[in-house]
């Protein structure tokens, strides 16, 4: 009997899984290990006695991705920023070169699966295949494919195509990359308290925003259970159009469901309850308009809101018909 594991993914599959050869068709078992969900996060720290607010267990999500080698470097008594600090700016910061060493382990060739992640870095929707291919110069179409296929199987990217179009995008989804593109690559690293002194900061904010959304996306089955569709065939997507009559509208998620309806998903992630303001309400409005330019008569729309604590009441406040928070996130 013999039994392979390791995090260098796409080897064992080329090698083993996919083998044309003498291992052609001998496997008795695979298992692919996940990351934790938010969930297992908050029971890996409750485990090893690390005291950590759900807030701040999601934004340790956003920086690691669930996982559990680097949750484990996570010491008790220290804060979210403090521990951060000590992962990643402190002199001898244990993952101060994780990145580096990530790529070199897990592909034979790390400086070409690198090149790609950090084009996929600068779009939040992320691009075709033709599109990576002309910024990075590809001559062999077969080597492209085999590099973002790679990449897909180890969990650095997700395929997925955009609501309403055919072609296939590949968006940077690895929470720890994402971190490292932001941050890491900085001067940032000067500082060994740069986390603890800049936490609070307009740029980290910002970050949060654009970081939740991608804990969304990889929570996508406890948004399911939180809408009581988990039954019911979906698909997901960004958007980003333009309407020569309405305007430009970018969508953070959308749902397209086989019952007939799209829930439209807005995405925040806030110190407290979102409030609605009659602007934002238009805003929304303006996004339906377009959308029900491009869907059937037979399907509705609904707009939804995903967020930390909740939606504050006022007379905007209708305009959502269903408000998932942090509780939902971390179902099992």
């Amino acid at each position: 009997m013999l039994i392979v594991c390791g995090s260098a993914s796409s080897w064992i599959l080329d090698n083993l899984i996919n083998n044309h050869g003498g291992l052609y068709n001998r496997l008795t078992c695979q298992m692919k290990l996940s990351p934790f969900s938010l969930r297992e996060c908050e029971q890996f720290f409750e485990e090893n006695k690390i005291r950590l607010s759900r807030y701040d267990i999601v934004q340790s999500y956003m920086i690691l991705g669930g996982i559990p080698y680097y949750l484990d470097y996570f010491e008790p008594g220290l804060s979210l920023p403090q521990n951060i600090d000590h992962l990643f700016f402190a002199e001898n910061a244990v993952l101060k070169d994780e990145y580096d060493r990530l790529f070199s382990s897990v592909f034979s060739n790390p400086d070409t699966m690198k090149s790609i992640i950090t084009v996929l870095a600068k779009r939040r929707e992320g691009y075709n295949r033709s599109d990576v291919a002309e910024k990075l110069e590809f001559r062999s179409g077969g080597t492209l494919t085999k590099c973002l296929k790679g990449l897909i199987e180890s969990d650095f990217i997700t395929k997925y195509v955009p609501f309403g179009e055919s072609i296939a995008y590949y968006k940077l989804t690895d929470p720890f990359c994402l971190f490292f593109m932001h941050f890491m690559r900085k001067a940032h690293r000067t500082d060994p308290h740069y986390w603890s002194n800049n936490h609070t900061a307009a740029s980290v904010n910002i970050w949060r925003g654009l970081a939740f959304e991608n804990v969304c996306f990889r929570h996508i089955d406890q948004v399911k259970k939180a809408l009581d569709i988990y039954g019911v065939h979906t698909t997901h997507s960004a958007w980003l159009t333009y309407d020569e009559d309405l305007g430009g509208a970018q969508i953070d998620l959308i749902l397209d469901r086989d019952d007939h309806v799209i829930n439209i998903c807005e995405i925040k992630y806030l110190s407290g309850d979102f409030s609605v303001n009659g602007a934002y309400q238009r805003k929304l409005g303006n996004r339906e308009a377009i959308i029900q330019k491009k869907i059937s008569r037979k399907q509705v729309i609904h707009h939804t809101l995903i967020t930390t604590y909740g939606l504050k009441q006022n007379e905007y406040s209708g305009v959502f018909s269903r408000v998932i928070t942090l509780e939902d996130l971390f179902l099992i």
